[in-house]
């Protein structure tokens, strides 16, 4: 076994991994940041999710770095690809016009962008990136966590000891390792008062997983996949709160829960710079083709592309038979391989059933010209090559945020809590999808809201910190903060924080505490572009 010392280990090449990455080693320090896969980027990338972001994105509401990503993915389509001249003059260019986000775009354009984003970084020998390494101990001594140890693609271990510890895994995976008191699944209501909150606490009730694939479409070839191992489960299994079967284009309207028809029709001949993507009018979510698409051929010089590509992240392959989370004493290691393997054999016979028995428009069946994208995921099976988690293991933070704190018939389409330690801003709706407790969606209106440093802060631990989807929020309110622009933005925050207890020679819990070192560090923050305050607007 091997060892080497950093300044800050970053556990997690997400995109809250990465964005911590680049404003530690900006500031100079030395960074090694590991990942579990082959791919930075996290949901963006090895889960192929597109950004969820909220409507006011492109004028504000996300961190200069977060823009400076947007905008790279952009300027790598000007670039690259054959875009006709009017998509080429597009300020708010938007690569696969899905109606999802502005900035629809596929996983591989987005890796090479992170990947130039962090070079000059690696260049100056200031960062450090292990892929296929994966957390497997956390050496503790009392309050500090003082090593991770990770093991390699080759079964070879690595012990990595730095000053700070960052957990930037999609499941909160060095919070049970390290031993830092956290939450998983849903609070009691009682807990913080929360009125979408169960009456019990349930620490085995979690968002569903979605293993997504990318699709393009080919009149009059064959595709059609081998038939999948669980097929005749998934195509009979009925939900008790679905309208219909769970492979079908029925699904309950995740705001109303009113059953819904979506319509599927791959190609479609409408111009795609017609299309606006702004979820406070219209989540885009009824027309399956064009809510996820990441390549719009339309916008190309004609003949570029055959067909355009789209995502599939949809209501029909959303996984929530078992937790796909290790708990202590609910869920165990083989069970986790277990709902892995499922959660797969769905979204394969989601496919099947696309290509052999979906309805057509024109009053046929299947759509065998349907073309499973490995080439977009860079998988063996042509799914992502990690799921795309929603829920994650949650530390209990010196100040967790709550449904009382952004729900907007709560507060009020003005209100939202203001935090003298605010670090960042989001928005998003709550949005909670069908879950492994039996839960049906809860997708409800919130407000734009702040991030108050004290949710990056654990009771206990003084150096491990959150940098991804594990800050101190409940399973209510994870649901508007799970999403791209804020794991960045938390990401990045405590790539700064750990930084700048570096150089002070002071703790995160000390800069929480006293006053004049949380303005010098919230003056460091508005210096690299993270904003912490909404203009006027209001929640929708």
């Amino acid at each position: 076994m091997s060892e080497r010392e950093t300044e800050i280990l970053v556990v997690g090449g997400g995109l809250g991994g990465v964005a911590a990455a680049l404003a530690a080693t900006r500031a100079g320090h030395t960074v090694v940041l590991t990942e579990e896969t082959d791919w930075i980027g996290g949901q963006l990338t090895a889960q192929a999710v597109p950004p969820d972001e909220h409507p006011w994105i492109e004028r504000f509401g996300c961190t200069a770095s977060y823009r400076e990503l947007r905008e790279g993915i952009r300027a790598y389509y000007r670039r690259a690809y054959p875009l006709r001249a009017e998509a080429l003059r597009q300020r708010e260019l938007n690569p696969g016009a899905g109606r999802v986000s502005k900035l629809c775009h596929e996983p591989r354009v987005a890796l090479a962008v992170l990947q130039e984003l962090c070079q000059p970084q690696l260049a100056a020998g200031l960062l450090t990136i292990l892929l296929r390494h994966k957390p497997i101990r956390a050496h503790v001594h009392g309050d500090l966590v003082e090593a991770i140890t990770l093991a390699g693609p080759d079964g070879a271990e690595i012990t990595v000891r730095a000053a700070y510890i960052l957990d930037a895994t999609e499941s909160g995976d060095l919070l049970p390792m390290a031993g830092v008191e956290h939450v998983t699944g849903a609070e009691a209501a009682a807990e913080h008062d929360e009125p979408h909150a169960p009456d019990l606490a349930d620490p085995l009730n979690l968002q569903g997983i979605t293993y997504c694939f990318a699709l393009s479409h080919h009149q009059g070839e064959n595709h059609v996949i081998d038939r999948p191992e669980m097929y005749s489960f998934w195509r009979t299994y009925r939900p008790e709160f679905w309208p219909g079967p769970l492979i079908g284009f029925s699904a309950p309207d995740p705001r109303t829960l009113e059953p819904t028809e979506r319509t599927f029709r791959p190609n479609p001949d409408t111009d795609p710079l017609a299309v606006s993507a702004d979820q406070s009018a219209d989540a885009g979510d009824k027309e399956l083709w064009g809510f996820r698409r990441i390549l719009a051929r339309g916008l190309h010089q004609p003949g570029s592309f055959d067909s355009d590509i789209t995502l599939v992240n949809w209501p029909l392959n959303d996984y929530w038979l078992m937790p796909a989370l290790e708990i202590d004493g609910g869920v165990d290691a083989a069970e986790v391989r277990t709902a892995l393997h499922e959660a797969k054999q769905l979204s394969l016979s989601v496919l099947y059933w696309l290509q052999t028995e979906a309805p057509r428009h024109d009053g046929g069946t299947g759509f065998p010209g349907l073309k499973l994208r490995n080439d977009i995921t860079g998988t063996a099976d042509g799914l992502a090559k990690a799921p795309y988690i929603r829920e994650s293991r949650r530390i209990r933070a010196k100040r967790t945020v709550t449904e009382r704190d952004v729900a907007l018939e709560l507060v009020g389409p003005a209100g939202g809590t203001r935090y003298p330690d605010s670090v960042g801003i989001g928005s998003y709706r709550i949005d909670l999808h069908a879950s492994t407790g039996g839960d049906n969606y809860l997708d409800v209106a919130s407000v734009p809201f702040e991030i108050p440093l004290g949710a990056l802060l654990p009771q206990r631990v003084r150096n491990l910190l959150p940098a991804a989807k594990n800050l101190g929020t409940t399973h209510i309110t994870n649901g508007c903060f799970r999403l791209h622009p804020v794991e960045w933005n938390v990401g990045e925050v405590s790539g700064h924080l750990a930084g700048f207890s570096l150089r002070n020679g002071v703790e995160p819990h000390q800069v929480h505490a006293e006053t004049k070192l949380l303005e010098s560090f919230t003056q460091e923050l508005d210096r690299a572009g993270v904003e912490r305050r909404w203009p006027d607007i209001r929640g929708y």
